[in-house]
């Protein structure tokens, strides 16, 4: 399964890429493998479950810059990405970054589980449905997608990353920049 999500994230951004719909820029975003869009749109609203038992939307965050991963437990590069995205929570979340975590697992059970074994502490949503995934067309897991300030997506990550290194502290102070 991990080898087909791999190959199905690499042959659609060489798709997107060769069509002309993103362009890359350089430095940061091209250290992160960042697709930016060509026109930057709206991120779609949405207001979801947490695991702790609230509801958390978009909106709540408006002003700071989000990123917005999707995943599944059942997911090796996802599993594997969490830890860091927990440091990289801890490190900058007094800065203004925000990030959420929409797993699109069907059972809360397992989310909850594994949101306690590995001590997650950002918000954590859940999209039992699959509504919001689809309205953010994701295709692959792990989908980090970043939005800015203004509530428009800057940028859209195939694939698991290191997010506690040099290269996402570099992303992280170029989007943090007024």
């Amino acid at each position: 399964m991990r080898k087909f999500v791999f190959e199905m994230t690499l042959a659609f951004g060489l798709l997107v890429f060769m069509l002309g719909g993103a362009s890359f820029a350089s430095g940061p975003f091209t250290d992160m493998g960042v697709i930016k869009p060509k026109v930057r749109m709206n991120a779609p609203a949405f207001n979801l479950k947490t695991v702790a038992g609230g509801h958390t939307a978009l909106s709540d965050f408006k002003g700071k810059v989000i990123l917005l991963n999707f995943w599944a437990t059942w997911c090796p590069d996802c599993r594997e990405e969490m830890p860091s995205l927990q440091k990289l929570w801890k490190q900058f979340k007094a800065k203004g970054i925000v990030v959420i975590a929409v797993a699109v697992d069907r059972s809360q059970g397992e989310v909850e589980s594994f949101v306690r074994k590995l001590g997650l502490t950002f918000p954590v949503l859940l999209d039992t449905d699959g509504d919001v995934r689809r309205n953010y067309e994701i295709a692959a897991l792990p989908t980090t997608y970043i939005i800015g300030r203004d509530g428009r997506i800057s940028g859209k990550i195939y694939g698991g990353r290191e997010w506690a290194g040099k290269d996402a502290d570099a992303l992280m102070e170029h989007l943090l920049r007024p």
